[in-house]
């Protein structure tokens, strides 16, 4: 199946840099945004937003639901990051600001899996992050906090973003943007990263960030800048796009300066599609959960089209939230 860019759907409006979209049971999408919050949109096309109030500054990026109705918002700030905790009042406490009494960088992505357990990815200790948009650069990593505490599981990763941990949690699977390629570990009994595999590499244009699996076992892999959705078999030995927006001379650019050593921030920052605006995530939703919303950068409303296939439930999916109820905000 091929998505033509001009007849995606789009629902939402006016939402801000909406990098992370989660979708759960009740048909409602919820969305990263930068003012230091969260967007919920209801089926019905209301919106509500909350933004944490104890904790001015905060950038999510990547964005998680616990069981209560939660949220944590992994933050992107200029040169901090961490984890924090935002409750449907608007109520913020911090998760997380450091590991190993170092301070975290700032943050990616927070990952909750069915085990409880919470994952953290970390694209680079670079600062600006866009001296780490190169291919010889290997110092992201990725966070583990279980009853233990907190820990680094996984380090020299290629700027490490959107991560996925299979139900039974025997497995951890992560886009590194910029070395090109979905990395597999095997989770050990005490939750470290063992035996890291490529399972798929990419080729020139393609930048993987979000990371989802559908009912069949195959990866749904998005791409900045090319505006790219593939899908990746679970042996990682074919890749199908399934949708992609760029014109090519915008592509030709980023690619060069990617090439060159010198990709940056105005490289992510300028808008290559005509119908998308630089995709960054892809959630499964609807009732049949064969709805792909797409999250991006660039944009102030979310993207969608028939996947032709259902995800995988997400950890999240029965979550009911109190976001949402009471009118929009």
């Amino acid at each position: 199946m091929i998505v033509n860019p001009a007849a995606l759907d789009h629902v939402g409006r006016g939402l801000h840099r909406p990098e992370c979209v989660l979708a759960t049971a009740d048909g409602r999408l919820h969305v990263a945004d930068w003012r230091g919050g969260v967007t919920v949109i209801s089926p019905d096309g209301a919106q509500h937003t909350v933004i944490a109030r104890d904790h001015e500054g905060l950038r999510p990026n990547g964005i998680a639901l616990k069981p209560d109705g939660s949220y944590l918002l992994a933050h992107l700030g200029d040169e901090i990051g961490g984890v924090f905790r935002l409750y449907p009042d608007g109520r913020s406490d911090t998760v997380l600001t450091s590991v190993d009494g170092v301070a975290l960088p700032p943050t990616n992505f927070p990952c909750r899996d069915h085990q409880g357990r919470l994952w953290v990815t970390v694209s680079t200790r670079h600062r600006p992050r866009a001296a780490a948009y190169r291919a010889d650069i290997a110092d992201g990593f990725i966070v583990l906090v279980d009853d233990r505490g907190a820990r680094i599981a996984a380090d020299g990763l290629g700027y490490t973003n959107e991560c996925w941990v299979d139900p039974a949690g025997h497995f951890l699977c992560v886009n590194e943007t910029f070395a090109r390629r979905l990395t597999r570990f095997a989770i050990a009994a005490d939750g470290s990263l063992t035996d890291r595999t490529e399972i798929a590499r990419f080729g020139p244009g393609t930048f993987p960030d979000g990371l989802v699996v559908d009912a069949d076992g195959h990866f749904w892999v998005t791409s900045i800048v090319s505006n790219r959705v593939i899908r990746i078999t679970p042996d990682g030995s074919h890749q199908t796009v399934v949708l992609e927006d760029v014109e090519p001379a915008h592509l030709d650019w980023v690619e060069s300066a990617f090439q060159a050593g010198t990709m940056n921030r105005p490289h992510l920052d300028t808008r290559g599609g005509r119908h998308t605006a630089n995709i960054s995530s892809l959630a499964f939703g609807g009732v049949d959960r064969c709805t792909a919303y797409l999250g991006c950068l660039l944009g102030d409303r979310i993207a969608s089209f028939n996947a032709g296939v259902a995800g995988l439930p997400p950890q999240h999916w029965d979550v009911a939230v109190g976001i949402g109820t009471a009118g929009n905000q």
